[in-house]
């Protein structure tokens, strides 16, 4: 395996309090996004690109080549802005495989039609658990870490590790594990894979939201860190103490606010549904089903 330090440029969207990565080589112009985000205005049913093209203007004046277009998961929270961003950068949109489960899961839900494909065939790529793949010349591992969805993946990146929504800052905790086809215990598995990584190893996160103590977004921390204060799994919490909590707390957390237009747009790889018989794209919104 090749190692190094990668470069790593955060670019944080308060709207939906999601962090979105470019990932640079040092050694060469390579980058790839991972965790893109498309603005939606909900009660208008708008979408904008003002935050996709912040990161083109980025990767356009430094003269990067975008290598890879990356999902951590299938976010419940904010639309992924990948076919956007592909079509005006290149790169391969990729998601972890398990991605069809989600999407078996999801397509009954919103009756998503026959006409699509629940084998994960919108991504570009697919990557099972102990993939290695390059972005020039750094070496990514993935590792399959499910619990919050099916389809959660985390990259290995030399010194840093790319972890969705599988931790938060040591101070807020873990992501939720009731969506369908999530699993507290699994979760808790998953997060004890990633505490395995080296103490000094740079965990970048999808999502903060501050605290009662802190008043600024943060999206960086430590495996030192994390096994140390993190208020759901830090010093060393059993599985069965953090599934209890996990499972309790969840009970009480209300759905997030875009996860019907996420969730359809986002297992579809960012894409829209197909148009309607009348040329317009719609979202559908199941009643009492989530």
């Amino acid at each position: 395996m090749r190692q190094s330090v990668p470069e790593v440029h955060t670019f944080f969207d308060e709207a939906t309090n999601a962090a979105c990565h470019i990932v640079k080589d040092p050694a060469s112009n390579a980058v790839a996004i991972i965790d893109s985000i498309l603005d939606f205005d909900a009660a208008a049913g708008r979408t904008h690109t003002t935050h996709a093209d912040m990161l083109i203007d980025v990767v356009t004046r430094n003269g990067w080549q975008v290598a890879w277009i990356l999902e951590t998961h299938v976010h419940a929270d904010h639309l992924s802005a990948a076919p956007y961003l592909a079509e005006k950068l290149g790169g391969k949109i990729a998601i972890g495989a398990n991605i069809a489960a989600v999407q078996k899961v999801f397509g009954k839900i919103f009756n998503a039609g026959t006409a699509f494909e629940m084998d994960g065939s919108q991504f570009d790529r697919l990557f099972k658990d102990g993939d290695v793949f390059a972005i020039g010349n750094l070496d990514v591992v993935v590792m399959h870490t499910p619990g919050h969805t099916p389809a959660c993946v985390t990259y290995v990146i030399g010194d840093a590790a790319f972890i969705g929504d599988t931790l938060f800052m040591p101070d807020f905790g873990t992501a939720r594990a009731d969506f369908p086809g999530g699993s507290a215990t699994y979760l808790y598995a998953s997060i004890q894979r990633i505490l395995a990584l080296p103490d000094e190893t740079r965990l970048f996160l999808c999502h903060d939201y501050k605290t009662k103590t802190r008043d600024t977004f943060c999206w960086q921390t430590t495996v030192a860190e994390q096994k140390a204060k993190n208020v759901h799994v830090g010093g060393g919490k059993s599985e069965a103490e953090f599934v209890d909590f996990r499972t309790k707390r969840d009970t009480q957390l209300a759905m997030p606010k875009l996860i019907i237009p996420s969730i359809q747009v986002n297992m579809n790889a960012g894409k829209m549904p197909a148009p309607d018989t009348d040329g317009d794209i719609y979202l559908k919104v199941p009643i009492n089903k989530l």
